[in-house]
């Protein structure tokens, strides 16, 4: 790894949104179990951000309840007396029940404590998906105004048989209705039937798409993007691409570069891609006129030519975005609609990771995959949709039967209430403990996968 090709400022932008995100959703995790212990009148302890073994960075008692923020970022705890957690604390276990621990309270209330965080991250879920829909609302690109068809930006899609132009009908049999939902749909597909030049094709897709999206190393990105012609964009003022050197201007149309056609802006690429630290000679369309422009050509095949923003390519006709922002009252049920298509997603992906056939696995990621989603400039809308979406995943996780996550401790207390025998505290002790090492080994599993590509 070259550490100096890194772009740290890029990089600690999307640690910070990372580090913030999580923070506050362990936060109100942690406070889903707190108010609900209190509610039942547990005594609570210990009330963290990050983990403090042996020395914490801040920490203040507040009655019975010490409140601080340790130095491990690995996510926080509430410490509930009398309930075997990751403390582990043995000697206190052994002292006869009082009436403000958590193990002497009826089993449907140590239910609901268990799942007091779970339900927290699932509304707080609902709240930001309801907030982002109310303030910057909703946008869809139907694929039935996809003018030209879709344009394969991953040439993977083109090995599985997928082309430029193609217009994508179903996937699974189910309709695409608008492009946001085509990408997620096709990574998680089996079939696709599609319409190329008039006639209708099925196209089967391997099984281990997945694997060979990771196996191929390529960057995060759109598999298929709208198929757009070639108008040039606007460039900033600081540009110092070959293409604004050249001349070319915004709503200028690119209609030929050396003697080959061009109509599309995939076909620019795949030309450029001929005359690497080269030169071209631009046919360009200005105001009803033909001109000619000579442009150099980087060593990546690139010269420098923006996209039209969306509002544009819509006004050419080339697609549609319908927007719709929600009023208060209609904006929850649309954000508990949004937060379910996301868990779906969610379970659907995980899904995949449990089928060794897909390959799935290998791109399980930890703290780096997890920042690399946010992105490399500060957008309010991106980031509260990507914390809505990681509560999502914090609500599943925690639910995952394995002792040490809230979902192990319900399974127990499950079991409790219907066998009306509570398990013994020795087994739940070894129980934690084997959960916690569990954990550990996947969680260095997932970061040295990110770092290292131990699955690959």
């Amino acid at each position: 790894m070259n550490l100096l090709a890194i772009n740290w400022s890029n990089v600690g932008l999307q640690a910070g949104q990372l580090l913030l995100a999580l923070s506050l959703l362990v936060i109100l995790h942690e406070f889903g179990h707190y108010i609900t212990a209190r509610w039942f009148k547990c005594r609570v302890e210990k009330f963290f951000l990050f983990f403090d073994p042996w020395f914490a960075l801040v920490k203040k008692k507040v009655g019975d309840t010490v409140y601080g923020i340790g130095w491990l970022p690995l996510g926080g705890y509430v410490k509930i007396s009398g309930m075997i957690d990751e403390s582990m604390d043995k000697e206190a276990m052994k002292q006869p029940a009082q009436p403000w621990e958590f193990r002497s309270k009826p089993a449907w209330q140590r239910l609901i404590v268990m799942l007091g965080g779970v339900i927290m991250n699932v509304l707080t879920a609902f709240v930001i998906y309801a907030m982002i829909l109310m303030v910057w609302g909703e946008k869809k690109t139907p694929m039935s105004s996809l003018k030209y068809g879709i344009w394969t930006t991953d040439s993977l899609m083109n090995e599985i048989g997928l082309q430029n132009g193609d217009k994508i009908i179903t996937v699974n049999g189910d309709t695409v209705r608008s492009y946001e939902d085509l990408n997620a749909k096709i990574l998680l597909g089996r079939t696709i039937s599609l319409e190329r030049d008039g006639v209708k094709k099925d196209i089967e897709l391997p099984v281990n798409l997945i694997e060979k999206l990771i196996e191929s190393k390529r960057k995060r990105g759109m598999l298929l993007s709208p198929r757009i012609p070639s108008y040039v964009g606007k460039y900033d003022k600081k540009d110092t691409s070959f293409g604004k050197k050249a001349g070319l201007q915004e709503m200028d149309r690119i209609v030929a570069i050396d003697s080959t056609p061009i109509q599309f802006y995939d076909e620019i690429a795949s030309v450029l891609q001929q005359h690497k630290n080269g030169k071209v000679s631009l046919s360009v369309e200005r105001d009803g006129q033909i001109i000619k422009l000579d442009s150099r050509v980087t060593e990546e095949g690139k010269i420098g030519i923006p996209y039209l923003e969306d509002a544009q390519y819509a006004a050419l006709g080339v697609y549609a975005i319908n927007k719709k922002k929600y009023a208060f009252f209609e904006a929850f049920p649309a954000g508990v609609r949004k937060a379910g298509e996301k868990l779906q997603f969610y379970i659907d992906q995980f899904k995949k990771i449990l089928n060794p056939k897909t390959g799935a696995y290998k791109g399980v990621g930890g703290f780096k995959a997890m920042g690399s989603i946010f992105p490399t400039s500060w957008s309010w809308e991106a980031f509260w949709n990507i914390t809505a979406f990681l509560s999502i995943v914090l609500a599943f996780m925690n639910l995952l039967p394995i002792p040490a996550l809230d979902g192990g401790h319900v399974v127990f207390t499950l079991y409790e209430m219907i066998t009306r025998r509570k398990p013994n505290e020795k087994f739940l002790e070894y129980a934690q403990l084997v959960g916690m090492v569990l954990l550990l080994g996947l969680m260095l599993y997932a970061n040295g996968n990110d770092w290292f590509g131990w699955g690959k």
